[in-house]
C-alpha cells in the first residue's frame, strides 16, 4: 500500500494551470481596459480622499469599479494552486495582492490622458475581489475537499471448476426452468438468430 506524502496543502497542477491561464487573460484585459486614453475636454482634479467621488459617480461606474478586478478573488487563489489551503491566509493574500495591483494600474493610468489618479477605484476594486473571495472561493475548496466516489469492477462469480492459468472461468446459465449443469461444460457455436 502506498501513503501519500504530500503536505495536505499541495499544489494542484491542473488548477494551477487553468487559474494562470485566466489571470493572464484578465490582466490582459483590464489592462486594455485601464490604459488607452480617453478622448475628454476636460478632467477632474485628483482625488485622494477615500468615498469622496461617491457624490459625483453613478451607480454603474462604482459597479464597474467594483467588477473591474473581482475575477481576481477566484483567480488568484486557482493561480496558487492550493485547493486545500486554510481560508484566511489565503483571503488575506489575495486582497492584498489585489491592493498592490489596483494601486500600480492607478498609478501607471493616471498617465494616459484622460484619467486622473482616484483613491475610490483602488478601494472598489479591492472590496470587489474581497466579497467575490469570500463568496465563491469557500464553495470550491469544499467541493475539491469532498471525495469522489470510486467505481468498482464487477467481480465474477464462478460456479464451474478451478481457473486456469490467470483466466477466470466463464459461468454456465441456465434457461428459466432448469438446473445449471456442473462441472465442464462444452459450448456449441452460435446460432443465428431467426428472422
Amino acid at each position: 500500500m502506498r501513503t501519500e506524502t504530500r503536505p495536505a496543502a499541495a499544489v494542484h497542477r491542473p488548477l494551477r494551470l487553468a487559474g494562470l491561464m485566466g489571470l493572464a487573460f484578465h490582466l490582459t484585459l483590464v489592462l486594455w481596459l485601464v490604459l488607452r486614453p480617453l478622448p475628454v475636454a476636460w478632467v477632474d482634479d485628483a482625488n485622494l480622499t477615500p468615498l469622496a467621488s461617491l457624490r459625483s459617480s453613478t451607480a454603474w461606474q462604482v459597479v464597474g469599479e467594483l467588477l473591474l478586478l473581482a475575477p481576481l478573488g477566484v483567480l488568484l487563489p486557482l493561480a496558487g494552486g492550493r485547493p486545500r489551503g486554510p481560508f484566511l491566509p489565503s483571503f488575506l493574500r489575495t486582497t492584498g495582492a489585489s491592493a498592490l495591483l489596483a494601486t500600480g494600474l492607478e498609478f501607471l493610468s493616471s498617465w494616459t490622458p484622460g484619467h486622473v489618479l482616484n483613491v475610490d477605484h483602488i478601494l472598489f476594486a479591492v472590496i470587489g475581489v474581497g466579497v467575490t473571495h469570500l463568496a465563491l472561493v469557500p464553495g470550491l475548496r469544499r467541493l475539491l475537499r469532498e471525495p469522489r466516489p470510486r467505481l468498482r469492477a464487477p467481480q465474477v462469480v464462478s460456479l464451474g471448476g478451478p481457473a486456469s492459468a490467470g483466466v477466470a472461468p466463464i459461468a454456465p446459465v441456465a434457461p428459466v426452468g432448469q438446473v445449471a449443469p456442473v462441472g465442464p461444460v462444452a459450448y456449441a457455436e452460435p446460432t443465428p438468430p431467426v428472422r
